[in-house]
This record gives C-alpha cells, sequence and structure tokens, in this order.
C-alpha cells in the first residue's frame, strides 16, 4: 500500500532583508515566508515554500492568504490522499479550489521533495531531467544612487557573484529613472547586461518615450513596462522596438502563455513557480513558450532557499532558458532557515543533486523566525 498524507503544516516565517528592496509599487524591509511541512504515513516529510512581493501590494495572493487556504481548504482534501501520486493529488486541488496558485505551488513542492527522498532522487530528476547544472542568476540594484550601484555591480563583477544586473524603474519620475540606467550602463560597459523592471508603472504613451530612450543607452530588456491587462499595448511595444520586452505579472500560467503568444505580446517570459501554481505548470508554461520562439527567464517572487532552490529544479528541466534567472531571494535575507545556505559561485546559483529539493529545515531557526511564536513573546511581555 502506499503512503498517504497524514498532516500537513503551514508556518508564517519573518526574515530581515540585507536592505530595503525598492519596487514600484512597495519597498520590502523583510519578507514573509510560508514554510510547508507535509508528514506522509512512511514517515517521510516534505518542504515546500510560499511568499509574495510586499504582501498583497505585487498582487492578489498574500503569505497569510497562503496560510488561510492551505489549513482551512487545501490540507483537509490532501490528509489521506497517496502521497506518491502528485498529478492525481493536483487534479483534486485543482479541481476543488479556485486560484489560491502559491499555495498550490508550495504543496506539489512538499509532495516532490518527499517523493523524491522517497526514491533517492532530486527533484529535477523526477521532472524528467536537468539540461543544466547551475542557473546563472543575475542580482538587483536598488540603492537608487548612481554610485552606489555602479561600485556594488563591479564588486560583485570581481567576486564573480553576478555579472548581469536589473534596476527597478517604476518608482519616481521615469526621465530620472532611465538617465540612471543610462549611467550604470555606460559605466558598466557592453560586456554587462543591463535590464530595467517597471512593474507596470508606465501608461503606454510614456513607455514608448522611456523604452526609446533605454534602447539607445544600451538597456538589454525591459520588463513588464505597462500593466499587466494592457496586452494590446504590450503587443505594440515589442513590435516597435528591438529591446526585447519580457511579460510578468502578465504571465501567470500556460493559458496566459497562449494567449500572449497568439498576440505576440512578448519577446520573454518571466517563469514564477508559484504564480504557475507549482513545477509542473512552469514546465508547461514553458512548452507554451518554447513553441512559439519566446525567450524564457527565471522568475522569482523572493523566495527563500527552500522556494528557490524548488524553482530551480524546474528552470533547470527547461529546454531552454536563454535569459537566465534571478533566483537571489536567499541573498537579500539576512538569515535562512535552512541548515545549509545554497550556493552561488561563478555567477551561478548550483543545482543540487541529493533527494528531494536538497536542502533541509533548521529548526531552531525556524522556531525563532516563526511569526506566532513572536506573537507570544510579545504577549507575554506585555502582561509582564
Amino acid at each position: 500500500m502506499n503512503p498517504v498524507v497524514e498532516s500537513i503544516e503551514a508556518t508564517l516565517v519573518d526574515l530581515p532583508t540585507i536592505r530595503p528592496h525598492q519596487l514600484a509599487m512597495a519597498t520590502i524591509h523583510r519578507q514573509t515566508l510560508v514554510i510547508v511541512r507535509l508528514r506522509c504515513s512512511d514517515g517521510i516529510v516534505g518542504i515546500g515554500e510560499a511568499t509574495s512581493i510586499g504582501g498583497l501590494a505585487y498582487g492578489d495572493q498574500s503569505p497569510e492568504g497562503v496560510k488561510l487556504a492551505i489549513d482551512g481548504y487545501l490540507a483537509p482534501l490532501l490528509i489521506g490522499q497517496d502521497a506518491t501520486n502528485i498529478n492525481a493529488a493536483m487534479a483534486l486541488v485543482g479541481t476543488k479550489v479556485q486560484g489560491h496558485s502559491y499555495a498550490k505551488s508550495a504543496l506539489e513542492t512538499a509532495l516532490f521533495d518527499a517523493l523524491g527522498q522517497r526514491l533517492g532522487r532530486p527533484v529535477h530528476a523526477l521532472l524528467g531531467g536537468a539540461v543544466r547544472k547551475s542557473l546563472p542568476v543575475l542580482w538587483t540594484l536598488a540603492s537608487g544612487d548612481s554610485a552606489r550601484d555602479i561600485e556594488e555591480a563591479q564588486s560583485l563583477i570581481e567576486a564573480r557573484r553576478h555579472r548581469v544586473f536589473k534596476l527597478k524603474i517604476g518608482r519616481g519620475d521615469p526621465d530620472a529613472n532611465v538617465a540612471h540606467a543610462a549611467r550604470i550602463k555606460k559605466a558598466l560597459g557592453d560586456d554587462v547586461l543591463v535590464t530595467v523592471d517597471v512593474n507596470q508603472a508606465w501608461d503606454e504613451a510614456t513607455a514608448q518615450r522611456c523604452i526609446a530612450a533605454l534602447e539607445a543607452a544600451g538597456i538589454g530588456l525591459v520588463e513588464q513596462p505597462v500593466p499587466r491587462r494592457h496586452r494590446r499595448a504590450l503587443a505594440r511595444l515589442a513590435a516597435r522596438f528591438d529591446v526585447p520586452i519580457m511579460a510578468d505579472e502578465s504571465l501567470d500560467g500556460p493559458e496566459d502563455a497562449l494567449e500572449l503568444a497568439g498576440e505576440a505580446a512578448a519577446d520573454v517570459f518571466a517563469l514564477k513557480i508559484s504564480k504557475a501554481g507549482g513545477l509542473l505548470s512552469t514546465l508547461r508554461t514553458a512548452a507554451v513558450g518554447e513553441a512559439a520562439g519566446i525567450g524564457l527567464y527565471g522568475g522569482t517572487l523572493l523566495e527563500g532557499s527552500v522556494g528557490s532552490i524548488a524553482a530551480a529544479h524546474a528552470f533547470a528541466a527547461c529546454p531552454q532558458l536563454r535569459w537566465g534567472s534571478e533566483l537571489f531571494g536567499p541573498l537579500l535575507l539576512k538569515d535562512d532557515v535552512v541548515a545549509e545556505r545554497l550556493v552561488y559561485r561563478d555567477f551561478a546559483l548550483e543545482l543540487p543533486d541529493t533527494p528531494g529539493v536538497g536542502v533541509q529545515l533548521d529548526d531552531d531557526k525556524l522556531q525563532f523566525y516563526r511569526r506566532d511564536r513572536q506573537y507570544t513573546q510579545v504577549a507575554m511581555a506585555q502582561e509582564a
């Protein structure tokens, strides 16, 4: 008899960041992770993770909502189900619960982790095998000061940690932000790829003016310049400019990928396992992009080590990943809840070849950073 899912625990964890991380819609000083532990009747425990960027500022799913969905709806469905049949388990979840892709992704990751441990195989092997053993990883320059950003980039290049850099330019005056990006690109030179992420902040007229200037400055990629639902505007921009336009917020799963490809609305797709609803749906999304000749990019919601390495397994299994990845979330955190942090070397994230996702939780750190413990400490202090 196959092992079944016995229990599922979702824990909110609040981790400080090494510096404020600025986006168009929010500035992040801490990152909240939902850590999932899925226990099976054979004693194996699989782990998964979900998070969001700035709570509800980025999208319509928050860590608190993920925990609520898991505790109240998803866990009761999965408990008692065959822990070895991931397709059947996720199909059941899909028919009974609408939306909540972040929660579904965390649970599917935990099922894959448990299965990998059971079979003694890494998750990428369960997805068909890795076509790459490491993933190029960019870094976001976010101080807002050109000189500081240039110095930071040069130091990271020298340390062989990153050689592709992204700038968040959706907040503030568009022309000033374009000039900032141009200064950084000029200083770093032709051998360094510099990209920009607008996070949906511009209307089409602003995007036309600013992308022309960014293209002239040598910027290599423009991410989501207009709101996610303005697909026709995105398509017009993609047709108008040589610099590639990437769809991020406009793209969740394979259905969005099909529509974007049919409308020629993007040159590049940003893949994110939480937005797609899991590793399998991410690969289906990637397959649509590959079939349409669209470049692929491994995106992030600034996950910690568990979520980032889960995404890395999926991205490693994609036949093409022309634009590399941005799985730098763990590097943005002052601390993490895993026993050993991920390995970044020679401008890339190394893919583990150990069973499951390849990382283990540090129970002491999980207990220290879990939110309910912090609330308990505050309540006890107030009572005293």
